[in-house]
């Protein structure tokens, strides 16, 4: 059948085959598999009528796929014209677009040594100074207490501080053109975790780094290639704060990422971390939630003070579509603990669980491997996770 003796309405085969020629640039794959393609007929004036679904009618890439498009379609002799209209995907059809491109990611993704069976998750904010890399180091410290294999990467390239609020330092080695991550061992069950970060590469830590964004992306790059990784139950990565280039080479190396969103109750803070997952969307990473991070003061008294306001997180995650997972407190103790390079969900411990937030990180943390976020592969456990499981599992019949 010919083009010109195409029928009024629909998809017509010759139409969708020259459309396959056409890729989104942001998801790497043509707009026919993607499903984005909803109208591709020849009228009888010889007119390409083609309308085309995209993931918002604001689509900074709509000039560039109208462009290809009647580039495309014009190639053919018979066509007179191309007329390209726009619509946007419904709900799920924008899930099924997300589960196809994050799948062609995983296809053509590099090779990292950062397995797939990894549970990795990138703790992002808007804007510096809400707690990000605290969380991070407290959520990767209390995981690795309950027995499991976690990774930390400080991919914060400018404000790297995990190997000070980790207790971890030195220059990193090799073995066999590999770099092998700091190793900690943490708690009772004997949890690892291995550490890399920009700060055991320099011999200063005060000399500021001068780096383009893409140098940093490709800095992230390589400690994701790179690295002894090994087998990890899960790798938390401290994001720099705010959109660029590390983002999007961290959703682009690990398909299988996932964000946590800190912010503060602070609306300015709420507003800035909107458009950090706001890239993540773009970028096709879920968002597990957001944490609210110094949401209230306690006095000695036991009295609430909401220093920064409230109610930035829940709106935050109302904005971006998620739950609100945690409200941790604002306590001098924590910074002290960071500073002591023993994060307060494990010190806090030796002190019989004195602190608020300590308390509400673990329970974070728990929620983590139990619930939102849970470990992969559970029929390969050790017997220590899976005595874990086993006892998380009695704890809530219980209650």
């Amino acid at each position: 059948m010919s083009i010109s003796d195409n029928k009024s309405s629909g998809l017509d085969p010759e139409l969708v085959a020259i459309l396959r020629g056409v890729i989104d640039p942001e998801l790497n794959n043509n707009i026919v598999d993607l499903g984005m393609v909803k109208n591709a007929i020849i009228d009888g004036d010889g007119v390409a009528q083609i309308t085309v679904a995209l993931t918002t009618s604001g689509c900074p890439l709509r000039s560039q796929i109208k462009t290809d498009v009647q580039r495309k379609i014009s190639s053919n002799k018979n066509i007179e014209e191309v007329k390209v209209t726009f619509g946007e995907l419904n709900a799920q059809e924008k899930r099924t677009l997300m589960d196809s491109a994050r799948k062609n990611a995983r296809e053509n993704a590099i090779e990292t040594a950062v397995s797939s069976s990894t549970r990795v998750i990138a703790i992002a904010s808007g804007k510096g100074g809400v707690g990000k890399s605290s969380i991070t180091a407290n959520l990767a410290s209390a995981i690795a207490d309950l027995g499991f294999k976690v990774g930390v990467l400080d991919a914060d390239i400018w404000g790297f501080s995990q190997g000070t609020m980790l207790g971890v330092a030195g220059r990193l080695e090799g073995t066999a053109g590999k770099i092998d991550p700091h190793l900690k061992v943490i708690g009772k069950q004997g949890g690892e975790l291995k550490i890399v970060s920009m700060g055991f590469l320099i011999d200063d830590e005060q000399s500021a780094l001068m780096w383009r964004g893409l140098i940093l992306a490709k800095a992230v790059e390589q400690f994701l290639v790179d690295v002894n990784w090994g087998e990890l139950d899960y790798l938390f990565i401290d994001m720099p704060p705010g959109t660029g280039d590390i983002q999007m080479a961290v959703s682009r190396l690990i398909p299988q990422s996932e964000m946590l969103v800190v912010t503060t109750p602070a609306r300015g803070a709420q507003t800035v971390a909107a458009r950090v997952g706001d890239m993540a969307q773009r970028s096709y990473m879920p968002i597990l939630g957001v944490v609210e991070n110094m949401s209230y003061f306690v006095s000695p008294s036991g009295e609430k003070f909401e220093i920064f306001g409230n109610g930035g997180g829940s709106r935050l995650a109302k904005r971006l579509a998620t739950t609100l997972l945690a409200q941790i407190p604002l306590e001098p103790g924590v910074t002290e603990a960071n500073s002591a390079g023993v994060p307060i969900v494990i010190s806090d411990i030796e002190l019989e669980n004195k602190s608020p937030a300590a308390i509400a990180m673990r329970d974070l943390a728990k929620n983590i491997v139990d619930n939102i976020c849970p470990p992969i592969e559970m029929a390969g456990c050790t017997s220590i996770k899976q005595a874990i499981f086993k006892q998380m599992k009695e704890s809530k019949s219980q209650v």
